[in-house]
């Protein structure tokens, strides 16, 4: 399993910037008594977190297959980026949600109020350099797609989690100094407790949406369309004789996926010439996809593979209707 380089150099930038940040910003909340401030540092030690746990998940899916685990580790990155996301929401909002609450509660004054806009502004300067190496890693593998759209059909994490949660950062230095400024400016501790709370709502809608992408990508997605259209050009191309059905393919990680081709074999082959088709379908597919690392040839005539993928994917769909 291949991580693309640019990926991992954006997530060791991010995290020595969050490292260094969390530390300011903590010296400054204890400074300041800033409610704000010290939800953000939260943010930030929980983003530090989160990059070494997305470089642990890298680390570990790159090991190799094993008789226990024989199609490999490439799924431990996609575990590994949904416990980020829980890690965003149950330490990042959580904490700064209840941080909120009880500013609101217990109001105090911030004090020295520049030195959280000094803080504030080196700590944008930081994440802002790491959002830019994230956003033009993004620009790359996005391509044309929009950036909702890259996102949703992205299947590396590391490619979209630093940007989510560099934006995530940048959006809360924003709120803590507007909060900071309004509850100096008017007097008014309160709304320092409300910028607290703003925070954890940020991280929790980041949270959500890294969250059901990471599931969706831990459950098991389908390889791109392009793909697949190519793997049934590729098996029709080198076997005249056969007819490609359709086929099934499930991402295990970023450049790891698993096919399952259906194919009709003419009824004149004899097994010694089935066997050699099937030989040179899966030479001809691992050099032009090497990340199909499992690929299953079953032969069969069209009609059963309609059959037995409809009774798939009925079977599915009465599942979804008689689920609570």
């Amino acid at each position: 399993m291949a991580v693309n380089a640019s990926s991992v150099t954006v997530i060791y930038a991010a995290l020595i910037g969050n490292v260094m940040i969390a530390l300011t910003k903590t010296g400054a909340a204890i400074w300041t008594g800033s409610s704000s401030m010290l939800s953000e540092a939260v943010h930030s030690f929980v983003d530090t977190g989160n990059q070494i746990l997305l470089l642990y998940g890298i680390r570990r899916a790159n090991a190799q297959a094993d008789p226990e685990h024989p199609i490999g580790y490439g799924r431990e990155l996609y575990f590994w980026s949904f416990i980020v996301a829980l890690l965003v929401f149950a330490f990042g909002a959580v904490v700064s949600i209840y941080h909120g609450v009880l500013h609101l509660q217990h109001p105090e004054p911030v004090k020295d109020a520049f030195v959280n806009y000094l803080v504030l502004a080196l700590a944008f300067a930081f994440e802002g350099t790491s959002w830019w190496m994230a956003l033009r890693q993004f620009k790359i593998m996005k391509g044309s797609l929009g950036y909702y759209a890259a996102f949703r059909g992205s299947k590396d994490p590391s490619s979209f989690v630093g940007l989510f949660e560099d934006s995530a950062a940048l959006i809360g230095i924003l709120i803590a100094a507007a909060g900071n400024f309004a509850a100096t400016t008017l007097h008014m501790p309160v709304l320092d407790g409300v910028a607290s709370i703003l925070i954890g709502v940020v991280l929790a809608g980041t949270a959500m949406l890294l969250a059901r992408e990471s599931k969706s990508l831990l459950i098991g997605e389908r390889a791109s369309k392009q793909l697949s259209q190519s793997l049934l050009r590729i098996a029709e191309a080198a076997c005249s004789s056969c007819k490609a059905n359709g086929v099934l393919t499930v991402q295990l990680a970023p450049e790891q996926i698993l096919a399952a081709l259906s194919l009709e074999f003419s009824d004149t082959l004899k097994v010694p010439d089935v066997e050699a088709a099937v030989v040179a379908i899966e030479l001809q597919i691992q050099a032009a996809h090497p990340e199909v690392v499992s690929l299953f040839i079953k032969p069969q005539t069209a009609a059963i593979y309609k059959e037995a993928a409809r009774s798939r994917f009925s079977h599915a769909e009465n599942a979804k209707i008689s689920s609570p």
